[in-house]
């Protein structure tokens, strides 16, 4: 049964009245630039250590709320943690007028190597949800993220205007959604690039919902992205690349363990070996500690994006980095 706002603890209250905060705050820029799928809530209140993302499907009348509990410190009593947790599940599904099991609740870890491509269902349902002039499959069950990085909405818009014409490079690129605005805004080509054989399929799926069936046009290579970037004699040359490496990897195909402070500096100037003279890279990365070494990268024209790129429901916690860099 599900408590009455008289019934809520006065921390259930305090939740409650931060969710009507930022649905008032982020309502008028929602309806303004069309936005279909958002973060509502990311943890504003240290008690409630939840991001809470609200997917509007393509279909009228469907939506999705996906709740993901950050793993609370070993000193939280784990029964006072679960009590505070489904007031909160009850309380969002008051507030948006859901029942409660129609909120999708995941617990999020710090992924690692081959874990951060593992399955964690296998309901194997897709939906699809809208971004501006593409569309993207999104799955809430199988995996830990849904197939969409909600807070690279802006960068993806930016790839899209600066695509026209270029050949483009996609690297770490999950399910290709930045190579989808990249095609939608005119690019001569795409190439997507991916170590995972479940994201590179996913990407390929995504580029038929949009209609992007011209295989000469659009590539998409299974491969460790350091490897490919190292070992590959590339004949194609690209204007412009979006480079969005994890923070660490250690996974059994990469022939070295990877991190994102100590190797961004060897990975940038790999990549500038194929990037034509007067082309551009898009870098960033989710590492809030991240500190770009400048010093090491002082041949190269560098512009940080990141304020740029940061969309309102992001605004309120630093999510990623991003800089413009030019030869």
């Amino acid at each position: 049964m599900q408590l009455e706002p008289e019934q809520w603890t006065a921390g259930g209250s305090s939740f409650a009245n931060r969710l009507k905060k930022n649905d008032k705050q982020l309502r008028r820029w929602i309806s303004k630039k069309g936005i279909s799928c958002y973060r509502l809530y990311d943890a504003d209140l240290p008690e409630y250590a939840l991001a809470i993302d609200l997917y509007q499907g393509h279909e009228k009348n469907k939506k999705w709320v996906i709740v993901q509990e950050y793993d609370a410190p070993k000193t939280i009593n784990p029964q006072h943690a679960q009590q505070r947790r489904q007031e909160a599940l009850e309380i969002l599904a008051y507030y948006l007028a859901i029942p409660t099991k129609e909120i999708i609740y995941k617990t999020r870890q710090r992924q690692k190597g081959k874990n951060q491509y593992e399955r964690v269902g296998d309901q194997d349902i897709f939906h699809v949800v809208r971004e501006g002039r593409a569309q993207f499959l999104v799955n809430f069950t199988d995996y830990l993220d849904t197939g969409l990085f909600l807070d690279h909405r802006i960068t993806r818009e930016l790839i899209g205007s600066l695509a026209k014409n270029k050949n483009f490079l996609n690297l770490f690129a999950y399910t290709g959604t930045a190579s989808i605005h990249a095609a939608l805004g005119g690019a001569k080509t795409t190439t997507t690039v991916d170590m995972s054989r479940t994201y590179i399929n996913w990407a390929k799926k995504n580029f038929s919902l949009n209609g992007l069936d011209l295989p000469y046009r659009y590539r998409f290579i299974q491969d460790d992205c350091i490897s490919w970037l190292e070992n590959t004699d590339h004949l194609q040359q690209y204007d412009l690349v979006f480079l969005d490496p994890p923070t660490f990897s250690s996974s059994k195909k990469m022939k070295r363990n990877f991190d994102i402070q100590t190797d961004h500096v060897s990975l940038i100037q790999a990549t500038f070996k194929i990037i034509r003279p007067g082309g551009s890279l898009i870098f960033s990365n989710n590492f809030r500690k991240f500190k770009l070494n400048v010093d090491s990268l002082s041949s190269f024209n560098i512009k940080e994006l990141t304020q740029q790129t940061t969309s309102p429901d992001f605004n309120r916690k630093k999510m990623h980095s991003c800089w413009l860099i030019t030869g």
